[in-house]
């Protein structure tokens, strides 16, 4: 509907449309500026209410001959107020309200002056649990759009930094912010990313980046390595930026989505900059190593359990102590369900719970179990190590590939064993060398394709280039 000079008439279709009397939290008031009838919609618990009494004080002081002929110049002339837009059809309005944008009409104006004083709930900027750092900022994004984006600029200011908004979702219309350095970024996939989020046809993204990374990215569901890199840090956003990525935030999520991401990428972390380059690389490197033993650890020391001739003899003392009374690979994948259960059941428990659950959790896992036979102390070493090793580096994905991969290795390796051993490894192999960025682009690089100076930074964490003045 386009908005016409009457007001009774544009107010009649509004509250209507809009339900006012089923919704206590859409509210709307009259009053009168310069003897004209005037009405306000706005969102309960969005609106600055210091803003509007402000304002009223000032449309008290306006006479008839103040009253300007057309919406435009009374929007000039009558608010004083920085964010200010005029939409003349119902629909873009009823958009704008619903995300908080106040709403005001005047009989005798066919257009609707629309005021950005919103006040979002919010909680503090804080340290994120997951990307915690030893030593550097403490700040983390939150689930409001506009604070994200804000601590982004704050730490790189040029104007060549580009945010633009967009929304999908037919039910939601969530906000998603895409950000980029101009003359850094790839324009292929930028234009690609728009495209792409520009004709989705979902009713809402549910799950914020979640949905939209399956809507934008839905081929190959069947690999479990990551295409994205997830942070709640604003220092490793504002990097990946300066490095020409994409970034993507989406409202009512306090992560970013960093685009394109290799699996170097994805193992990075914001320490392994905030630490001298020696202690830096040697961070990173320990965490590549602690990421490939995670992958190989138990389903080479069950290969060598079902062929003990193998073992060299510096490694005899991985054997069993005891006869396993269950089967390894049932007592290996026992645990691996077991560890995901307890995972499961920390994040549900109350914080007061935690630590006496964790001591019982560990006493039956850690003693109970290997005395009634079910598990060796062997295997429950390995395991602890395994699980402990998954949390050196902060991406969850990864994480759950590894364990993925590792379960295929482990059964491919009780049944066929040497030749399920090598097929595993192969596979693993392959389901990083043959995936893809959302660029297209070669998973592994600098490997593939090989590139020397490149693959030396992505093991060795060099010095900070300068230039001198």
């Amino acid at each position: 509907m386009e908005f016409t000079r009457n007001l009774s008439d544009n107010m009649n279709y509004l509250n209507k449309k809009l339900d006012i009397d089923g919704n206590f939290d859409l509210v709307y008031r009259t009053f009168h500026i310069a003897g004209k009838e005037a009405c306000l919609y706005y969102v309960e618990g969005f609106t600055k209410s210091e803003v509007w009494q402000k304002l009223m004080e000032d449309f008290s002081s306006i006479t008839a001959d103040d009253l300007p002929a057309n919406a435009h110049e009374f929007s000039k002339k009558n608010l004083p107020y920085s964010q200010v837009g005029l939409l003349t059809d119902s629909e873009t309005m009823i958009k704008q309200l619903l995300a908080g944008i106040s709403c005001l009409f005047i009989d005798g104006y066919e257009k609707c002056f629309t005021l950005d004083c919103r006040s979002y709930p919010a909680r503090s900027v804080s340290e994120p649990e997951k990307d915690k750092v030893l030593r550097g900022s403490r700040d983390g994004f939150v689930e409001t759009l506009t604070f994200n984006t804000a601590l982004i600029r704050r730490r790189i200011r040029d104007p060549k930094l580009t945010m633009e908004i967009m929304n999908a979702g037919e039910s939601s219309h969530t906000d998603i912010a895409i950000c980029y350095f101009k003359g850094r970024v790839d324009e292929n996939l930028l234009t690609m990313i728009k495209e792409r989020i520009m004709k989705l046809k979902v009713d809402a993204l549910t799950m914020n980046q979640e949905s939209l990374a399956e809507c934008i990215y839905p081929h190959k569901w069947f690999n479990p390595f990551p295409k994205f890199k997830y942070s709640e840090r604003p220092d490793t956003a504002a990097a990946s930026l300066l490095e020409g990525n994409i970034i993507i935030l989406v409202d009512n999520s306090p992560s970013a989505m960093i685009l394109p991401s290799s699996v170097f990428d994805i193992i990075e972390e914001a320490d392994d900059y905030y630490f001298p380059p020696v202690t830096g690389t040697y961070l990173r490197l320990s965490r590549m190593i602690i990421s490939i033993l995670t992958l190989y650890l138990t389903p080479l020391w069950l290969l060598f359990m079902q062929n003990p001739e193998m073992i060299p003899n510096w490694l005899r003392f991985i054997r069993l102590s005891e006869e396993p009374q269950v089967p390894l690979i049932f007592q290996l994948l026992i645990l691996e369900f077991a560890i995901d259960g307890l995972r499961l059941a920390a994040v549900n428990t109350p914080s007061m719970l935690t630590t006496p659950l964790s001591v019982i959790a560990g006493i039956v896992m850690g003693e109970y179990s290997v005395k009634s036979g079910w598990f060796n102390s062997e295997t429950m070493l390995y395991m602890a190590f395994v699980t402990v090793a998954n949390y050196s580096q902060s991406s969850f994905e990864l994480g759950y590939a590894f364990k993925f991969i590792r379960m295929i290795l482990l059964v491919l390796t009780a049944f066929f064993n040497v030749w399920g051993f090598v097929i595993g490894f192969i596979l693993s192999l392959c389901a990083i060398v043959f995936n893809k960025t959302i660029a297209g682009k070669s998973y592994i690089y600098p490997l593939i394709p090989f590139h020397v100076s490149e693959l030396k930074k992505r093991f060795f964490r060099g010095r900070l280039p300068h230039r001198e003045k």
